[in-house]
């Protein structure tokens, strides 16, 4: 084959510090825009970014000449680096370590884009950790207890 096609779509979940300070709600929508901004910057479509104020959902396709790791850092890292400036009350702002990403059939994309738009919603009913937990589960996923997942 003479060209690279590759057509990947993933939700990408990744949750702030633990001892970072939230996002206050007029923020919200500005730190999504400059996520989806900084993954199409990376090769990306950004389909759908949004989530509450402890942590992020994404669902995107991944570039292909990039690693999902690299990507994944790039994004976090970028994003972290720019939520610094946006005030003061961020200095301490840092995105957990980890991060969970799952595949997304394209028949699936607009259930999870409405999962996304609904975050605040869902979030009155279901933690982040009971949430982020039913994920691994549909993956076939037990964390084993020494993971360090909700730090």
């Amino acid at each position: 084959m003479s060209h690279s096609f590759v057509c990947l779509t993933v939700h990408l979940v990744f949750h702030i510090k633990s001892t970072a300070p939230c996002f206050r709600q007029e923020d919200l929508e500005t730190v999504w825009k400059y996520i989806a901004g900084t993954i199409h910057r990376l090769g990306a479509n950004a389909l759908q970014v949004g989530g509450v104020s402890d942590h992020v959902h994404i669902l995107c396709t991944l570039p292909r000449d990039i690693s999902v790791a690299s990507f994944v850092e790039k994004i976090k890292g970028g994003s972290s680096r720019w939520i610094k400036t946006l005030s003061p009350y961020y200095l301490l702002f840092y995105w957990q370590g980890g991060y969970g990403m799952f595949s997304v059939s394209s028949q699936n994309c607009n259930a999870v884009r409405n999962y996304i738009l609904h975050q605040a919603e869902h979030h009155h009913k279901v933690s982040f950790r009971e949430e982020y937990l039913s994920f691994l589960h549909a993956q076939g996923i037990t964390p084993d207890e020494h993971w360090r997942i909700f730090e």
